[in-house]
């Protein structure tokens, strides 16, 4: 071998065989492979970027977390005797419903293509079953909403209540599930941590609504109590998840990580994870139901449901960050061939595959 013994070949002939800089390729010592750089053939990328509009999904996401947390919010006020609580619930439930809806049918473009997701029922697929989550559960929001606000048929009100509880977390949750079982890599490979962030922050959502409605009255601190626990709960799981989900990305080869911290999903996170503690904290010790005490309740509660809401964008944000990055594509596939094909295949040899060109005639 020219140069002798266990020297790298001095391939440019300056005399600096084993580093290399150029173009921003780099060699290793010892290796004759530059260090990748990650790009798409003809600058098109490897997978197509979500579809979904924006805000649309993010607040279809939002307002259903926020929906299914307060219909419980509101049978737990049914059977304690809370009748604030019951009727805040009600109305929060349906109006996140309604709010949810909206926002999907303007996704979809035409109101007779999410009539089109109930034609059928396919257990395999978290849209469809999303589907017949949503709409049961706006029927029955509504109904006792309806019941509510008007005094009619109160006991079918009270049923349709329990069965919008029911729906609730399910409702929550399962949007979580719906953007994990899809091949963007910041979803897909998060997907244990999402259904439980997605559950945590619908619990923040739905007890911070509660807290802004208990919080304008002169109430007993009674009605609110089991909404500030709730809230604590919600947002200590949400941050905790969150912090989880991207520790364990940061050991996945492809720095996926990096799409829930840096550009606009890192600065919707970053505010997500303040405002959520700023409202569970402010939740914790809020004091008695006078004025300042109220009004630190309303605050505490709409940091909450805010911090929610930044949740979902970030992760919605990072998605598309990572659908278009082609090393958050290339390397976690890579790194899992070269895991069943053994230590034959070196990592400097599939980087290398995965970044040629291929020739033309």
């Amino acid at each position: 071998m020219p140069g002798g013994g266990d020297n790298p070949v001095d391939v440019l002939g300056d005399g600096h065989a084993g580093r290399r800089e150029r173009r921003g390729h780099q060699r290793v010592k010892g290796s004759m492979v530059p260090e990748a750089e990650f790009a798409s053939y003809y600058g098109r990328p490897i997978l197509k970027k979500p579809t979904w509009k924006n805000p649309d999904v993010p607040l279809y996401l939002w307002g259903g977390g926020m929906a299914g947390t307060s219909a419980v919010a509101a049978a737990l006020g049914d059977v304690t005797g809370r009748p604030m609580l019951r009727r805040g619930g009600r109305l929060v439930a349906i109006g996140g419903a309604v709010a949810g809806t909206v926002a999907l049918i303007h996704d979809l473009g035409r109101p007779t293509r999410f009539v089109n997701m109930l034609r059928v029922i396919k257990p395999t697929s978290p849209l469809s079953i999303g589907s017949w989550i949503l709409s049961p559960f706006a029927g029955l929001a509504a109904a006792s909403a309806a019941s509510e606000l008007t005094g009619i048929a109160p006991r079918l009100g009270r049923l349709a209540g329990f069965g919008a509880a029911l729906l609730g977390p399910p409702l929550a949750s399962y949007t979580g599930v719906l953007l994990a079982d899809t091949a963007v890599p910041a979803w897909h490979e998060a997907r244990n941590e999402l259904p439980l962030l997605f559950a945590a922050s619908g619990a923040a959502a739905g007890a911070g609504a509660q807290l802004v409605v208990t919080g304008l009255t002169r109430a007993e601190r009674r009605e609110r109590m089991p909404m500030v626990r709730l809230a604590v709960a919600g947002a200590a799981a949400e941050i905790a998840v969150g912090e989880v989900l991207e520790r364990r990305l940061e050991r996945l080869p492809g720095d996926i990580a990096g799409a829930y911290r840096t550009g606009k999903a890192g600065r919707w996170n970053r505010a997500a994870r303040i405002l959520t503690a700023a409202g569970g904290l402010g939740a914790l010790l809020a004091g008695p139901a006078d004025r300042r005490g109220r009004i630190a309740v309303v605050a505490s509660g709409v940091a909450l449901a805010a911090g929610s809401m930044a949740t979902r964008f970030g992760a919605f944000e990072a998605g598309v960050a990572s659908a278009a990055d082609p090393q958050h594509v290339v390397v976690p596939q890579r790194a899992r061939l070269t895991a069943q094909d053994g230590p034959s295949r070196s990592e400097g040899s599939w980087l290398a595959d995965a970044t040629s060109p291929v020739p033309h005639n």
